[in-house]
């Protein structure tokens, strides 16, 4: 009399091809009575989060790289954009500025080239915020982690600055002026000093644009108003030169 004998090479049962992949050896047959289930063992994929999300991008360290392949050739790029931007909204195709990445050999890896325009397409539009990525590698608008040198030359505020409106032409009128006070910017704070008789770190408008026309930094109205726009959020006809000059200086 024969018995039948369970083959040694039944078929296992499939996993779910949703769930997340593992390096991890095969398991041996599943007895049929632990089918359906939920395992609780190691090889249940806990160990594969890492594998299976999304990199934190590491805006800092690109922009920083960035800051120091652009030293001597960002006012280009920045005239090649303008130039693309035909509506001038301070914003062009990603694809334009991918060719503008490559024309000035930034050095950028295509993750690095892809994290950055993802932070940069501000509407999500498809288009390069390029005054923004400007504010960030050349201008220093936002709060910086200043060294002890940056702390000694332009000192942080008691109170710091709540900033106003940032238009697109306050970025073309930081980014035009930028050589010039980067020239000249030892002497100009000795001189907003000079005229800051009060200490306060704060001057009046009429004095603030005296300074600037003393180091032949002349700006339209326009320009003007959006600069202040920008540094006197609360309309009190005071600037902070400390502020002002701390954008410049990297």
């Amino acid at each position: 009399m024969s018995s039948t004998t369970p083959s040694a090479t039944s078929p296992v049962p499939s996993t779910n091809p949703a769930t997340c992949t593992s390096s991890q050896p095969e398991h041996p047959k599943t007895p049929s009575s632990l089918v359906g289930q939920k395992s609780t063992s190691a090889s249940s994929c806990p160990q594969t989060t890492t594998a299976c999300s999304v990199p934190v991008p590491k805006w800092e360290e690109i922009e920083n790289k960035i800051r120091k392949n652009i030293q001597c050739s960002w006012r280009d790029i920045l005239k090649l954009c303008q130039e693309k931007d035909v509506s001038k909204l301070g914003e062009i195709p990603v694809s334009e500025f991918l060719e503008i990445v490559e024309k000035f050999h930034l050095d950028l890896s295509k993750e690095e080239i892809n994290q950055i325009t993802t932070k940069y397409d501000i509407k999500k539009n498809g288009k390069f915020a390029y005054y923004d990525f400007f504010q960030s590698c050349v201008l220093l608008l936002k709060p910086q982690k200043s060294t002890l040198l940056q702390r000694v030359i332009i000192p942080k505020p008691q109170k710091p600055m709540s900033p106003g409106p940032q238009s697109t032409l306050f970025y073309s009128t930081m980014l035009r002026i930028q050589p010039q006070i980067l020239h000249c910017w030892r002497p100009m704070k000795r001189t907003f000093k000079s005229y800051d008789e009060s200490r306060t770190g704060l001057l009046n408008v009429a004095d603030f644009r005296q300074v600037l026309h003393e180091y032949k930094i002349n700006l339209s109205e326009e320009e003007l108003f959006n600069i202040l726009e920008y540094y006197d959020k609360t309309l009190s006809s005071k600037i902070s030169y400390n502020d002002f000059l701390r954008a410049f200086l990297q």
